[in-house]
């Protein structure tokens, strides 16, 4: 057999950063995709006429690694750079969000609130360790600084019209992450093209250096003979392989894995994981002028809405309306059209001058593993990326705690920019 060839499971922005490590290293990754296209999550699509991502991603000052790789494939100039607005939309008005000015005009809570709220921000920005954050959960953590009333108002909405159920014992070091990667970006990138530009030039770099990509093709199973991995079984084939790189959900990891030792099964089976159903709707004007619009109306059953025609102008109008929840909900196996209705139900709430003729194309998406469910400690529930299996790595999304899941944290976790960064693969 050749030695050289490592499979790759998974073509989501991990699974190709692990791939064009491992040229770079002089292996031959095979990579394996059970979708059509590469991509996981950032994968495009042909959405009426224009070529775009499935579910929304943007890029903030301090995705080191996602600019180190744009630069090594000569993409850095495609990257653009906007001070994109935000709002809250709250007791049926839409209000400026997303700065000191706007927090001290906001309507809905005391001043003493708002000078809470915003130390809690500044403190966050500023911190930089967050192993101290491990003994709280994200919404006690959040109440100790801003209070009840700032809490109720601002936060509560966004936390369990995602995490529902999982509300009460989210990590705060993980929302700590959001708050502050967020707030230490005075702009918002987006790569000219899409997420596609640098996707496709990831592909054709591991191509074009020995690698190979097998679209349409899930792993049934990873094959071990005792404590080492030989191959690994895909459309009921079998092919030999000495090192294999998991980079999908951990869940499905643990499926196709079933002989992985007792404990380590438990722990990766024990993940729990938010789904997302994501409408993406084409519109002939826009909603608001804002990129992000955080929602807290007794009357929407989401968190906010993403118009990323106001980062992104090259597509036109265009808004994403994310549906979190757990795959346990009921709603999660509504019909898209349920979905569709709502949405442009709140489309035309916010904005009373949208008319049904504003709207070119809607389409939904699903994904069941869009979000980790972080809990305090999480990292430490979690075994070593190398698992004690000769030859075997799996890890997901989840092993950049308490970051949180994007593309530059994909990247980084498996491309190496210097000595410090993440040991070799192999």
């Amino acid at each position: 057999m050749n030695i050289k060839k490592i499979a790759v499971i998974g073509a989501g922005p991990m699974g190709l950063a692990a791939a064009f490590q491992l040229v770079k290293e002089g292996f031959e990754p095979v990579v394996y995709e059970a979708d059509n296209r590469i991509g996981g999550m950032t994968a495009s699509f042909d959405f009426d006429g224009i070529e775009i991502e499935r579910y929304y991603h943007f890029h903030c000052e301090s995705d080191q690694a996602f600019f180190d790789i744009l630069k090594e494939l000569d993409l850095y100039h495609k990257l653009k750079w906007v001070d994109a607005k935000m709002g809250y939309w709250y007791n049926k008005k839409l209000q400026p969000w997303g700065s000191a000015i706007a927090l001290l005009k906001f309507d809905g809570i005391n001043f003493l609130s708002k000078i809470r709220y915003g130390l809690h921000a500044y403190f966050s920005i500023k911190r930089n360790n967050w192993k101290q954050l491990e003994k709280y959960n994200a919404v006690s953590w959040i109440k100790k600084w801003v209070g009840k009333e700032a809490y109720e108002i601002l936060w509560k909405n966004l936390f369990e019209l995602k995490f529902y159920e999982y509300t009460q014992n989210l990590s705060a070091p993980w929302i700590w992450s959001r708050i502050r990667r967020a707030g230490r970006s005075k702009k918002l990138g987006y790569l000219k093209g899409g997420s596609k530009v640098l996707l496709n030039a990831i592909k054709e770099y591991v191509e074009s250096n020995g690698g190979e990509f097998r679209l349409s093709s899930p792993v049934d199973k990873i094959v071990m003979n005792g404590d080492e991995v030989i191959g690994l079984e895909s459309k009921n084939i079998f092919e030999e392989y000495k090192k294999v790189i998991s980079t999908i959900p951990l869940p499905l990891a643990s499926k196709i894995a079933p002989d992985l030792p007792e404990e380590i099964q438990k722990k990766f089976s024990s993940i729990k994981n938010i789904g997302c159903i994501c409408v993406i709707a084409k519109l002939k004007k826009p909603i608001t002028d804002n990129f992000w619009l955080n929602i807290n109306d007794g009357d929407m059953d989401i968190p906010g809405i993403i118009e990323y025609g106001n980062l992104n102008p090259q597509f036109g109008h265009i808004a994403y309306v994310p549906y979190y929840m757990p795959l346990s909900n009921s709603k999660f196996n509504d019909s898209d059209d349920i979905f569709k209705q709502k949405a442009l139900k709140y489309f035309k709430e916010i904005n009373p001058s949208l008319k049904d003729s504003d709207i070119k194309a809607v389409k939904v998406h699903r994904y069941h593993f869009s979000q980790p469910v972080c809990e305090p400690n999480f990292l430490e529930n979690l075994p070593d990326a190398k698992i004690p299996i000769k030859g075997l790595w799996i890890a997901d999304t989840s092993y950049y705690y308490p970051e949180d899941r994007g593309i530059s944290e994909s990247i980084g976790y498996c491309y190496h920019r210097s000595e410090n960064v993440t040991k070799p693969l192999v």
